[in-house]
């Protein structure tokens, strides 16, 4: 009878050079359309408490990155990855599935932040199952969607 272990490692050792070739990829950043790119930057910075740290003047309209800090030099110190805001034509989006999905520490204060800046809700806040998770959706004032996660 052979022995199981000269396959595990092999399996193993395929595995790992598979999940190695995946290692060197991350994320760069979150791109949202708007028709007005500085205006839903201007949201962003309300909503989120994020500031301006890029702006790219392409020829259908600026592209306004945005990232989390207190003030612009936070901002472009923070090592997260930005949201880029470029232009788009319409904001009659129509695809829900493509979306932001941002962690926050108090859903009702970012729901009202949400609103305040000109943003909406699609319902209440609810929780994910017994979780402790909470799940909410915002929409921009472009029409993107925002999925807000608060963990327990």
């Amino acid at each position: 009878m052979k022995s199981p272990y000269p396959t595990a490692i092999a399996m193993s050792a395929m595995l790992l050079l598979a999940s190695s070739a995946f290692a060197q990829v991350t994320l760069n950043s979150v791109r949202v359309g708007a028709k007005d790119s500085v205006a839903l930057a201007k949201f962003y910075q309300t909503a989120f408490g994020m500031a301006e740290v890029n702006r790219i003047n392409a020829p259908g309209g600026p592209e306004v990155f945005v990232n989390f800090g207190a003030t612009v030099d936070a901002a472009k110190a923070n090592k997260s990855e930005p949201i880029v805001i470029m232009h788009r034509d319409s904001d009659d989006v129509k695809d829900p599935i493509a979306h932001v999905i941002l962690n926050v520490k108090d859903m009702a204060a970012t729901v009202t932040a949400i609103k305040a800046a000109g943003g909406s809700m699609t319902g209440d806040p609810r929780p994910f199952g017994t979780t402790g998770i909470v799940i909410g959706i915002a929409i921009d004032p472009a029409g993107n969607h925002i999925e807000l996660i608060q963990r327990p």
